[in-house]
């Protein structure tokens, strides 16, 4: 009897060990592992015009959010351009008042030739001209003021500044990086996918991003949940500085997941593996929007 029951206890540790090792199997089928990395768009923040550096409010690490000013350079000639213009402004609208004035006045007589044609000819070209030049006055006044407010610098969007490039004192040409910040959002994983697996693989798949960091509070790795963004239509070599699975020398295509969680956790460069369940639903449009709205 004993005998017996030690014969189906062995049956039964074996068939259970071939259903586990079946379900394994499909489990890892019906799931694509690819391996990447964190990346986060960055910008380089700088002038329009030139000038002297007067004062730059933020260091390396430090967070901004959107229109936050980050730094100012000395504005006392663009300020003095702009009071000239103004003033400009001034002087050419009372020409042309005057010579509308004028017009105004004058011109009934030119029909009767009371006033010569010539005169008459002088009323309406000086009228033109005024307008003209206030007309002028008011664009290079634009034009000032446009200036004076590119003595300033704002943050784009929210996010972190990565680097400080200069300091206050330096004299920069326009476009010249004062920072480079990393925007917050969006936070996508730069992946490959084999040519063998593509055909798996579409737009809007629901995908897991785990990395390498382990929380503290639950002493797993961190898990995030994301979606396939994009897919390239083109085919290129694996990048030497990603690991696949395959061999590197194999065609691949790249991919990106964008990830919903904003934690803080996530730094450019990090690595990530990234799973992908073939069988399970697409994120929902609206969901998928609101991730790629500051995109």
């Amino acid at each position: 009897m004993k005998k017996k029951l030690t014969v189906f206890a062995i049956l039964f540790v074996i068939c259970a060990l071939m259903l586990g090792i079946r379900i394994f199997k499909q489990k890892h089928i019906n799931e694509l592992t690819l391996f990447g990395n964190i990346e986060i768009r960055q910008v380089d923040l700088s002038f329009q015009i030139n000038g002297i550096i007067k004062e730059m409010f933020k260091e390396e690490g430090d967070s901004v959010e959107p229109g936050e000013l980050v730094a100012i350079l000395d504005e006392r000639d663009y300020k003095a351009n702009y009071e000239k213009s103004i003033s400009e402004v001034s002087r050419t609208l009372a020409v042309k008042d005057n010579s509308q004035m004028l017009y105004d006045r004058q011109t009934p007589l030119c029909s009767d030739n009371t006033v010569s044609k010539q005169d008459c000819d002088t009323l309406t070209n000086n009228r033109n001209e005024s307008a003209a030049a206030h007309k002028s006055a008011v664009s290079s006044l634009d034009f000032a003021k446009n200036q004076l407010d590119y003595t300033r610098v704002y943050a784009p969007a929210a996010g972190i500044i990565m680097t400080r490039v200069q300091e206050p004192g330096a004299v920069i040409a326009q476009g010249q990086p004062v920072y480079t910040m990393a925007k917050d959002k969006p936070i996508w994983i730069r992946t490959y996918v084999a040519e063998k697996h593509l055909g798996n693989v579409k737009y809007g798949m629901k995908a897991k991003v785990l990395t390498d960091s382990v929380d503290p509070d639950t002493g797993k790795k961190r898990e995030y949940t994301g979606w396939v963004g994009y897919i390239s239509p083109v085919a290129e070599f694996t990048p030497k500085t990603v690991q696949t699975e395959d061999l590197r020398t194999d065609l691949v295509y790249r991919i990106r997941v964008y990830v919903f969680e904003d934690d803080k956790f996530l730094r450019q460069g990090m690595p990530t593996t990234v799973k992908i369940n073939l069988n399970e639903s697409d994120i929902d449009a609206d969901i998928r929007s609101k991730v790629k709205e500051s995109d």
